[in-house]
């Protein structure tokens, strides 16, 4: 028999009442909003409420770099989160809420897969409560209140040439990267070029995703840098009076969702941020509840180690003050040999057919890979343990491989079934989660909030990605530098380069040293509280391929949802 479909897995799960998942996590109804029989949003008084209960063990999912397919962090977040229950421990998941963008692009659904997967997907990876939406709205409402201030007359001063916030949408449309505004007459606005980015590139789903309290994100939402005038000074959303309709807007999004997997474990679903050019993680304030609503907290940071876990430790970990007990290392057979530079991915195409052949000796050409990643983690004093996602194609001696490397770098290792076999398929990586959450923490940050901007980027260029060193044009070294004089200077950076990786040339696979990172550009998120110095070309806004997923989603005859996948 073939095996079933994400959905039909999903559809043909039995999901609990919503009340019974909150009561797993101590949460009473009184602080469950329902929309709809399937989801929850949870009141932000949960945080008080929930304050006196024991601290979960904090678990963050990373990878490997991953292959445009990407490895599996969601489905392993999921299998180990539904594991600790067939190992007596009480887990919650808190994950990101996946963009529509991807969802109708290439992705088609990012809710897990197989026997570990959230559910409803299909709400899940459409609308959800509509949080991606109050994202757009507000951003897109701060943009119309700029562009109408030029129109009234530009009190602030506003350089027409240095105004950095474009507008989003959550749609993957490339003829919107860049635009021309304000054509027609008089009263249509002032004439100038911008864009839009996808949604969750904005800065208000970082803010959204960092932000602790509803006071916080006001707080950050007044900080947002629209521009500057000709003189360098910036220009804030508060000085445009538009912090505060944008919050009220955000109200209602601030509040966790409440899902649950197919297992019926809770999961936290929250936030989207970019994994590229934002910190790619799920919210601050869903961690904030999760962490008190059972013995185990598991979240995923996107992309691999050296850029989700990375921002996870430094930047998402220094905005909730939580402390990381253990980090999982997700690593596939295919993502190794790939790493070997013997085989070329390429997303909506089948795998090479050498690769799927029996081949240690190419996983231990691409080990390195793994090897730096375990490093990556190590580097923050933070446990590793590798989860050998298996596939059917794989074979053991290539498991073993993975073993040998993943033992000598000094992580714990577990190969997993979870996508066939759910939370059964992951009881090995859960006892080696639960082992290395045993061990005294030493976790740190990479470098100090007193460190000058160029030092942030060096410390994470050279330790993180393997680089010699780091170059700067002139545009980068002046914006830095007026970044600094702001008083913009104590923020963490988020470099935003390729994910394909470790290095910023997508080109150079394994664990590559000696390079040179170049830095074109520095952009600064001020409300959302980092610098992103910008690494090569970075796609805020991607585009639809040859065959979008968008072309094969629809209703069957029976009003039943086809496509996702």
């Amino acid at each position: 028999m073939p095996f079933p479909t994400d959905l039909e897995i999903a559809r043909g799960a039995t999901a609990k009442p919503l009340p019974e998942i909150a009561a797993l996590m101590g949460i009473g109804d009184h602080l469950l909003e329902p929309y709809g029989r399937e989801l929850a949003k949870i009141s932000l008084d949960a945080i008080d409420e929930l304050a006196d209960r024991p601290k979960a063990k904090y678990v963050v999912v990373t990878a490997i770099t991953p292959t445009p397919l990407g490895e599996g962090k969601t489905t392993t977040t999921v299998g180990l989160g539904q594991a600790m229950k067939h190992v007596g421990k009480n887990a919650v998941i808190s994950l990101r809420q996946p963009s529509m963008g991807p969802t109708f692009g290439i992705k088609g659904g990012a809710a897990g897969g197989g026997y570990s997967q959230v559910i409803p997907m299909e709400l899940l990876n459409l609308h959800l409560t509509g949080d991606f939406h109050a994202v757009t709205a507000a951003h897109n409402l701060l943009a119309a209140m700029i562009d109408n201030h030029l129109h009234q007359g530009n009190e602030l001063g506003l350089d027409l040439d240095n105004i950095t916030w474009r507008r989003v949408l959550d749609v993957n449309d490339r003829a919107l990267r860049n635009i021309v505004i304000g054509l027609g007459g008089k009263e249509d606005g002032v004439v100038r070029q911008t864009g839009f980015d996808i949604t969750a590139a904005s800065e208000v789903m970082a803010i959204f995703a960092l932000a602790t309290s509803m006071e916080d994100m006001r707080a950050r939402l007044r900080r947002i840098v629209v521009g500057y005038t000709k003189s360098g000074t910036p220009v804030t959303a508060e000085q445009l009076s538009g912090a505060g309709s944008m919050a009220v807007i955000m109200r209602d999004a601030l509040k966790p969702n409440l899902l649950q997997t197919i297992e019926n474990t809770p999961v936290i679903v929250h936030a989207g941020p970019f994994g590229n050019i934002a910190h790619g993680n799920s919210s601050v304030i869903g961690d904030l509840i999760g962490i008190h609503g059972g013995d185990y907290l598991i979240t995923e940071a996107g992309f691999g180690a050296d850029m989700g876990a990375e921002r996870f430790f430094n930047i998402k970990c220094r905005a909730s003050g939580l402390v990381p007990d253990a980090a999982v290392l997700v690593a596939t057979v295919r993502a190794l040999k790939a790493h070997s530079g013997k085989y070329k991915i390429v997303a909506g195409k089948p795998l090479p057919a050498d690769l799927l052949e029996e081949n240690p000796d190419d996983v231990l050409a691409g080990a390195a890979n793994l090897a730096k990643q375990i490093e990556n983690v190590k580097a923050h004093g933070v446990t590793p343990v590798v989860a050998i996602n298996g596939f059917p194609t794989d074979h053991k001696s290539e498991h073993e491989a993975i073993r040998k490397v993943a033992l000598a770098a000094g992580a714990r290792v577990a190969v997993c079934t979870h996508f066939a076999d759910g939370g059964a398929g992951a009881v090995e990586l859960a006892r080696a989660v639960i082992e290395a959450c045993e061990e005294p923490s030493g976790f740190h940050f990479l470098y100090s909030d007193t460190d000058a901007l160029k030092t942030k980027i060096e410390k994470v260029a050279t330790t993180i990605y393997g680089a010699e060193r780091v170059e700067y044009t002139a545009a980068a070294s002046k914006q830095l530098k007026n970044y600094e004089d702001n008083g913009f200077g104590n923020l963490p950076v988020c470099i935003a380069k390729t994910h394909l990786s470790i290095s910023g040339d997508a080109s150079l696979k394994g664990a590559p040293t000696g390079h040179t990172l170049t830095v074109r550009e520095a952009r600064a998120s001020v409300g959302a509280g980092f610098i992103y110095p910008i690494c090569g070309e970075m796609r805020t806004m991607p585009g639809l391929g040859t065959k979008p997923a968008a072309s094969i989603i629809d209703f069957d005859e029976d009003g039943q949802i086809v496509g996702l996948s």
